[in-house]
C-alpha cells in the first residue's frame, strides 16, 4: 500500500498543530497518508517545494510567511486562491503541475458560523491588519452577505489598496487606526500576529455594538492579547483561529483525498489538551 505525503511548510513552524490534526484525519477517514512540518524560510521557499515533490510529496500546506510566494509558484489556481493573492494549500496534479488553493476563508466560515454560531449576514466587520491572511477572508465574509468591511492598518495605505481589490464584490473600506473612533462594528476580526507576543493596535475602547463577538485568527494555549481586550470590552464571544485551523485543514484534506473529514472531535480534543497543557 503506497503511504502518500503530505506536509505543511513556514517559519517558524515548531508550533504547529497541523501534523496532529492530519494524522487524526487520516485515522478517522482510513487514508494512508503521512502529514510532516518542515521549518522553511522564505529564501529556502523554491529549493524546499523542488525537493518535497521530486521525493514524491503530494500536496503541500504553506503558512507564513510563505503564503505569497506559494501563490507565484503555483502553476494554476482557483478563483479564491487567484482574488487571495495568497496560497495556502499546493496539490500535485496528474500532469506534475502544481494547483494552488486558499482554504482559509472557508476554514473561518466554517468555525465563525457552524461551530459558534456568528451571523454574517448584515453584519458590520472590522478586520485588523492589511497581510495575506486578510486577503484570503475579504471575499468570503462579503459572498455571505456581510453588509460593509473596514481594514484598518497601522500604515493605511496598505489597507487602502486591498480594500479598493475588492470593492467589485461589495462595500470594502480601509483606514488607519484613528479613523474607527467613532465606529461601532458586529464582529472584530484580528489578522495581524502581534497579539501573540502581547502586542496590540490602538483600538479606541468603544468598538463593539451590543452582543458583538470577536476573533482572532492566531492561536495560542492561553488567551491572546486580543481576546484578553475583547472580554475586556464587552465581548460576546472572544475566539482564536484554532477551530478555523481545524476547518481550513479539513478543507485541504478534501481538495487532497476526495473525503471530507469531521472537525467537531478533533477541535474538541485540541481544546482538551489546550486546557490540561498537553504539548502538541
Amino acid at each position: 500500500m503506497t503511504i502518500d505525503h503530505y506536509a505543511v511548510f513556514g517559519h517558524p513552524i515548531k508550533h504547529s498543530k497541523s501534523p496532529l490534526i492530519h494524522r487524526l484525519f487520516a485515522e478517522q477517514t482510513g487514508q494512508p497518508l503521512i502529514y510532516t512540518a518542515e521549518d522553511v524560510p522564505q529564501q529556502a521557499f523554491a529549493m524546499a517545494i523542488e525537493r518535497f515533490f521530486l521525493n514524491g510529496g503530494r500536496g503541500l500546506n504553506c503558512t507564513l510567511p510563505l503564503k505569497e510566494l506559494a501563490w507565484q509558484t503555483a502553476s494554476h489556481l482557483t478563483p479564491r486562491a487567484q482574488r487571495a493573492k495568497a496560497v495556502n494549500t499546493l496539490t500535485l496534479q496528474a500532469d506534475n503541475t502544481l494547483l494552488g488553493d486558499n482554504t482559509d476563508g472557508i476554514g473561518l466560515l466554517n468555525d465563525l458560523t457552524h461551530n459558534h454560531g456568528i451571523a454574517i449576514k448584515n453584519q458590520r466587520i472590522l478586520i485588523l491588519g492589511a497581510g495575506g491572511a486578510t486577503r484570503g477572508i475579504i471575499a468570503p465574509l462579503l459572498d455571505h452577505g456581510a453588509t460593509n468591511i473596514v481594514i484598518a492598518n497601522r500604515t493605511p495605505e496598505k489597507a487602502h489598496f486591498i480594500a479598493q481589490e475588492f470593492q467589485d464584490l461589495g462595500d470594502v473600506t480601509g483606514c488607519g487606526y484613528p479613523a474607527l473612533e467613532n465606529q461601532r462594528f458586529d464582529l472584530l476580526i484580528n489578522a495581524t500576529s502581534a497579539s501573540l507576543s502581547g502586542d496590540l493596535p490602538p483600538l479606541p475602547p468603544k468598538l463593539l455594538r451590543d452582543n458583538a463577538s470577536c476573533y482572532d485568527l492566531a492561536y495560542a494555549d492561553r488567551p491572546t492579547a486580543f481576546m484578553d481586550w475583547s472580554h475586556r470590552h464587552g465581548a460576546r464571544l472572544a475566539l482564536d483561529g484554532l477551530g478555523m485551523l481545524a476547518e481550513q485543514a479539513a478543507e485541504a484534506f478534501y481538495i487532497w483525498r476526495n473525503i471530507r473529514p469531521e472537525t467537531a472531535t478533533v477541535i474538541a480534543y485540541l481544546n482538551q489538551q489546550r486546557q490540561h497543557g498537553i504539548p502538541s
